[in-house]
């Protein structure tokens, strides 16, 4: 079980050494020693995973308390790590995926002349990571949190020379800072209540039935909890810094939009379901924001042309389905699905990055096309992927798909309906994708004709791709064939395309597979999540309804995408603007509340501050100007001065003495 210190001291070493000694090492050798960090962390957590499965579940909970953080009075905050099949569970796929988009980064970041301080980034993420699902308490926890705000901000800007990148990592970290401030409200009223931030004083009396919680109270610390999971799993209404955080490198989508921060939110309301169970309508609001959240998105999806922003929007989009399942009281479904979709979404995403490293920085669908006959390792990963996350049998969304949906349907038949219609959307957008990228004509030659080398937006290439297009030409700007990725990239397909294909046998619901749901029992008991049943009949029909809804997509985006490139009528500008809620949030802001925060800082910052502060200053002025005459220079002033309060003294006394 020590090997439990390493899972954390690996990558937090890694970050340390890059961050001092990052310039002095050569540029693929940082690369290496940041993968092989991670690759350790997992390695460890393989050890101690393989430990906890040979205890009883019952004794599958380990704390190992590193030192006491804060002792003070009756608070005692520990740095300490809590070993248990969630946390381990998690630690699994964030070391184990992690790691091989670092491997992956090596090729893709091949040239850029902040390579180190990239693999810096990664490391120190996933050491934030780490921290955050393997902490014994909430504020240790928290610390994770804001680790991975703010990596995530270095990652997303980190072509900050862009302004477009800037712009977008400012945004991904303000909108984050809404959710810490639920999450910090959580931890207040925890302390108030509990007086402590523990999980074994807070959560473990509550999920042995040894303790309750007032349907009030858990209503408000699990609302706030809520907040925060929102903001940071990218869910409506704070789900637009996700989209934007594509101006990153390609590893970071996948990173961040894979297995990483955008779980975050789903691994604290599933860490925090003991207080959830004691608050129905918290529940209600988890499952109708991931409903809501995995249709909207889905609808925005349908139309997008970068490649990248059709993954970004599915993975808010499935995050959603993660939420709706945990909010419907099956935890174990949304970790399910949350597992699988980091083997697809990884795959999908480092997929189109191997497209945007053949065709150099191109990421306009409509500017691709034909490529399955260049890239004939990255085409066949990228149709598995897409297979996967179509819901399509016998790959992993579906398996994972069918057991969310059929916990909406023991929540609502409402919700349900919101979750068919975007498998559906799902299906289709995903079709509409492979269509316009692999199949159809090769348009990347004209595109270069038409657009020159700054691409459709003016924008510099990377320095990374401006490398790659000096050293192999650049397909999409006129310099020869586009070309199969470096192994250093492809190995990660290959792994990832064998996880998306075969993941689902780590909980198949029949032969005794469903290994992820007996794992996770212990963490989930009826005091936790709400025990339901589906029959056998209504799961039959639900599966083959969901079965005939997502081909129906997938023929659908197939057929109407065939043969054009461009359709007006299937491409509508209000979706094509994200229902122009981003812009009408940004109106609002750049305007009436701009004027707002403006007459109100002239009022209280200029007004009652300054006035304050320097009226402070005047009196302190003035005071001392009186005081000045005092200082005469004589020494006869002095001499009767102090006569004076000697006599003034010495009857004091006597008076308090008579008395």
């Amino acid at each position: 079980m020590n090997a439990a210190y390493l899972i954390v001291a690996l990558p937090f070493a890694g970050a340390l050494v890059l961050l001092f000694a990052g310039r002095r090492i050569l540029d693929p050798v940082s690369g290496w020693f940041a993968t092989a960090m991670a690759a350790g962390s997992f390695v460890c957590t393989v050890i101690v995973w393989s430990t906890l499965l040979g205890r009883p579940s019952t004794s599958r909970s380990v704390d190992k308390t590193i030192f006491t953080w804060m002792p003070v009075g009756s608070l005692h905050v520990s740095f300490g790590l809590q070993l248990d099949p969630l946390s381990i569970l998690w630690s699994l796929f964030v070391t184990g995926v992690g790691s091989l988009i670092t491997l992956y980064s090596i090729g893709y970041m091949r040239g850029d002349p902040s390579f180190s301080r990239f693999f810096f980034y990664l490391n120190a993420f996933i050491f934030s990571m780490l921290i955050l699902v393997l902490a014994d308490n909430f504020l240790f926890s928290f610390l994770g949190w804001e680790g991975v705000g703010f990596c995530s901000y270095g990652l997303v800007g980190f072509w900050f020379e862009r302004n477009s990148a800037a712009v977008a990592a400012k945004k991904a970290f303000v909108t984050n800072r809404v959710g810490d401030f639920g999450f910090m409200i959580a931890l207040f009223l925890m302390f108030q209540h509990f007086g402590s931030f523990n999980y074994s004083v807070v959560l473990a009396p509550l999920a042995s039935g040894h303790a309750t919680l007032a349907n009030s109270t858990a209503t408000f610390i699990s609302i706030m909890l809520v907040l925060g999971a929102v903001a940071k799993s990218a869910q409506i209404p704070l789900y637009m810094w996700l989209p934007d955080a594509m101006e990153g490198p390609t590893p970071v989508s996948a990173l961040i939009h894979a297995a990483t921060m955008v779980t975050a939110g789903v691994y604290l309301v599933a860490r925090a379901a003991p207080i959830l169970h004691f608050s129905p309508d918290a529940q209600w609001i988890v499952a109708s924001i991931g409903a809501g959240t995995c249709f909207l998105a889905a609808t925005i999806a349908c139309v997008q042309d970068d490649i990248k922003r059709v993954l970004a929007y599915s993975t808010v989009s499935q995050i959603g389905y993660m939420f709706l399942a945990e909010g419907s009281g099956d935890y174990q479904a949304g970790i399910y699905h949350t597992v699988m979709h980091a083997f697809f979404k990884a795959l999908l995403f480092l997929s189109a990055g191997s497209i945007i490293h053949a065709l150099h920085d191109e990421q306009n669908m409509k500017r691709m096309g034909n490529l399955r006959k260049y890239l004939p390792i990255t085409f066949p990963a990228f149709m598995v992927g897409f297979l996967a996350l179509a819901a399509i049998p016998p790959f992993d969304g579906f398996w994972s798909k069918d057991e969310v949906l059929a916990a909406a349907w023991h929540k609502s038949p409402v919700l349900w309906a919101f979750g068919i219609a975007t498998a559906f959307l799902t299906a289709y957008y995903m079709s509409r994708q492979v269509r316009l990228v692999f199949w159809g004509k090769s348009r990347w030659n004209s595109a270069a004709a038409a657009h020159g080398a700054a691409g459709d937006t003016g924008i510099p290439l990377s320095p990374a791709a401006a490398h790659g297009s000096a050293a192999h030409g650049s397909a999409a700007h006129g310099g020869g064939e586009p070309h199969e990725a470096p192994r250093t990239m492809t190995i990660p397909l290959v792994i990832l395309t064998v996880a998306s294909a075969f993941g689902w046998l780590l909980n198949a619901n029949f032969a005794g597979l469903d290994f992820i749901n007996k794992w996770l029992a212990p963490i989930f008991p009826a005091t936790v999540a709400t025990p339901f049943t589906v029959s056998t009949g209504t799961k039959w029909i639900l599966g083959v309804i969901a079965t005939l809804v997502a081909f129906g997509g997938l023929f659908a985006g197939m057929g109407l995408w065939r043969r054009a490139v461009d359709r007006p009528e299937l491409e509508p500008a209000f979706l094509a603007h994200a229902w122009y809620i981003d812009e009408g949030i940004s109106a609002t802001v750049s305007g009436p509340l701009a004027r707002m925060a403006t007459r109100f800082s002239f009022v209280v910052d200029a007004g009652w501050v300054d006035g304050l502060v320097n009226g402070v200053g005047r009196s302190a002025a003035g005071a001392g100007r009186q005081l000045r005459r005092l200082q005469t220079g004589y020494v006869r002033n002095y001499a009767l001065a102090i006569g004076v309060g000697t006599a003034a003294v010495l009857l004091y006394v006597s008076m308090r003495a008579g008395s």
